[in-house]
């Protein structure tokens, strides 16, 4: 039987809009504001994503200003969606016809 966990990380890479915000933090750090222009959504759909990875470790957040900045989790997510890229590469690069939604080549 699998693991209540593992099935709430997955539901989580399921959910397009949180895989969206995924690879757009992967790119750098970003307020809601800016997700929301460069997903062209609503603040409160981003937000709620945002909750969500918070909750899951997949994001970090910190305060500047007035303002809260997102980022993936450095030390997990980030060479997590490395592997993800590697495994993609080899195993399923006939599949995707999408050309580019592909995570940032991360150190």
């Amino acid at each position: 039987m699998i693991c209540n966990s593992y099935k709430s990380f997955f539901k989580i890479l399921a959910d397009d809009c949180k895989l969206n915000v995924i690879n757009i933090l992967s790119k750098g750090p970003l307020t809601v504001s800016e997700l929301c222009k460069k997903l062209s959504c609503e603040q409160s759909r981003i937000s709620h994503c945002l909750q969500a990875l918070k909750k899951f470790g997949f994001v970090a957040s910190q305060v500047k200003g007035k303002h809260r900045i997102y980022s993936l989790e450095p030390k997990i997510m980030v060479p997590l969606l490395k592997l993800i890229d590697e495994h993609v590469e080899k195993y399923h690069r006939n599949l995707c016809q999408c050309n580019g939604v592909r995570w940032r080549k991360m150190k």
